[in-house]
């Protein structure tokens, strides 16, 4: 009775199991691109061999333990034995599922660094707390900071239910914005202290170390609006510096990009004119 009892807690824990490790909300996105799927892939293959080694570890450690107990008249063995053939099996096995689990994992992860044949690229900072944005080659360059209704909700006292603010604590006043279907190389560095780049649906998630430059890629294959965070701890408002990414199509990046550049030649004279009086101001004084 109790053994069918096991086997029927075992039965129902094992037919859970599918739909628990592909529900979204406990598992990680499948993303936007090839190489997130990639990393889908290779996460839930290594999760089913870590799944069939428990099954088979503890489903033969609960039949010993029930078939062979000593209510039922089992005695131990009190001889020292050894098997050649079995040492020669538990060893050759573990091998393999680790060539068979780092072979696809290492040729994903090559083809993880590759940045080279991008189509734009674009210079990421990170600031405590917010992001810098430079489109290399475009003179179009901006700061990405938490979305004003998210920080006022987030205030002290604000009265404002946070449920209530759409993507809380996620949005961002000036979203990245890159075409569909481009590959886009990603520079990364950090001003002051190491922040963390990292947007799941992309697969992405590189350290902004300042001094250096990390780099990194994403090819999104479907235009919508994307959301990740900082990952590295940096600080008191760590949690306050989200990343948005809007990949839209071609035509309409492009239609964004002149009226960026447009924006950008627009404001040089006045802040060319604001440095000419700063530098006068402190000649005088």
């Amino acid at each position: 009775m109790l053994n069918r009892k096991v086997l029927s807690a075992l039965g129902g824990i094992l037919a859970a199991l599918p739909a628990l490790a592909y529900e979204s909300s406990y598992n990680m996105t499948t993303g936007v691109t090839d190489i997130s799927r990639q990393v889908h892939g290779l996460h839930m293959m290594t999760f089913w061999v870590c799944v069939a080694i428990a099954v088979a570890v503890f489903g033969v450690m609960i039949y010993s333990i029930m078939t062979f107990r000593k209510s039922k008249g089992a005695v131990a063995d009190q001889t020292l034995l050894h098997s050649t053939k079995v040492e020669v099996i538990w060893t050759v096995i573990p091998v393999l599922i680790l060539i068979g689990v780092a072979v696809p994992t290492a040729k994903t992860m090559v083809r993880m660094d590759d940045t080279r044949n991008a189509d734009l690229s674009i210079k990421i900072t990170g600031y405590q707390w917010k992001w810098q944005y430079e489109y290399m080659g475009t003179g179009v360059s901006f700061y990405s900071t938490l979305a004003p209704s998210s920080n006022e909700a987030r205030q002290l006292h604000s009265g404002i239910d946070p449920k209530s603010v759409k993507d809380y604590l996620l949005e961002v006043d000036h979203p990245v914005v890159v075409p569909v279907d481009a590959k886009v190389r990603l520079l990364l560095t950090g001003n002051d202290v190491i922040h963390s780049w990292w947007v799941p649906d992309f697969a992405v998630k590189k350290d902004a170390i300042p001094g250096f430059i990390n780099e990194a890629w994403f090819k999104a294959e479907k235009i919508g609006h994307y959301t990740g965070q900082c990952t590295e701890l940096c600080g008191r408002d760590h949690g306050f510096m989200p990343i948005a990414v809007d990949v839209v199509s071609k035509e309409d990046y492009a239609k964004w990009l002149a009226a960026q550049q447009e924006a950008a030649k627009a404001a040089a004279p006045a802040a060319t004119t604001a440095a000419n009086s700063a530098a006068s101001a402190s000649a005088t004084l």
